[in-house]
């Protein structure tokens, strides 16, 4: 638009005018804003897909090791003993971090300062309304 357009056009003018371009300007981002989500939730998924491969094929390498291990000992004692004591091992081992999980769950509490600013901002609001 020229500067004798816009010399030229009423103050209402104007006013839808920049009411229009806001608008789309608003528009515009959202849409880019929405397509750059789209790529980054497209690279998110795959990521956490090949995360999920890999802790598979990690719990893989894990069960390799419970057989090692029961072989292994199964050359000392009776295979049912070596398979045994490898069971209670791992039952043990997952008895310590279950407990330690639990201990972390039971720290967690209320998000304090999120609850402090609503209480602040619903007395802000009380107050300006009486």
């Amino acid at each position: 638009m020229s500067d004798q357009q816009t010399a030229d056009a009423s103050l209402g003018e104007l006013i839808s005018r920049l009411s229009e371009q806001s608008s789309r300007l608003i528009r515009d981002e959202l849409a880019l804003a929405k397509t750059e989500l789209q790529k980054s939730a497209k690279h998110a998924g795959v990521g956490a897909g090949l995360f999920g491969g890999s802790g598979f094929i990690a719990m893989l390498g894990v069960i390799t090791l419970v057989g090692s291990a029961v072989a292994a000992l199964s050359l000392v004692v009776d295979v049912w003993l070596a398979t045994l004591v490898v069971a209670v091992a791992l039952f043990a081992i997952a008895g310590i971090v279950a407990l330690a999980g639990k201990k972390q769950v039971g720290e967690v509490g209320p998000p304090e300062q999120a609850i402090e600013n609503v209480r602040k901002d619903l007395a802000e609001v009380k107050e300006h309304r009486s």
